[in-house]
């Protein structure tokens, strides 16, 4: 199972990440999620808000790739997850109050990303490596 370090989660807070589904059919979709964040060191979460393709490969099963980088130290990391959407619950509501206090309607679910590995995209050889 992969760990989300100190160092991770700082720049998970501070940059923008993105995460990539797939649908039954084979066909990948990639999006930015702003309300991504840590939930514990094992777990990522986002707020879903739209139910569009994202939504969709999730709820068929797709795993979840979510990729973060700092360009101004060209350092970054890939995350490989299994997802569970959370549509009720003290975890829903907190993060439904989230989304409402942003301005934004509360979500269609909670994205539970479930880290199993994790992956340098630091610029140079050690690229696409699995970090223990």
């Amino acid at each position: 199972m992969g760990k989300i370090t100190e160092a991770m989660a700082q720049m998970i807070a501070s940059q923008q990440c993105f995460h990539a589904t797939v649908s039954p059919e084979g066909v990948p979709d990639i999006g930015p999620k702003r309300s991504t964040r840590v939930l514990d060191e094992n777990t990522l979460m986002f707020n879903e808000g739209t139910g569009g393709q994202t939504y969709r490969n999730l709820l068929a099963g797709s795993m979840v790739a979510t990729a973060v980088v700092d360009r101004e130290v060209m350092d970054g990391y890939r995350f490989l997850s299994r997802a569970e959407l959370v549509t009720e619950g003290p975890l829903y509501e907190e993060a439904a109050a989230f989304s409402i206090a942003g301005g934004r309607p509360a979500p269609k679910a909670i994205v539970l990303l479930h880290v199993q590995k994790v992956f340098t995209l630091k610029a140079g050889p050690q690229a696409g490596q699995e970090l223990e």
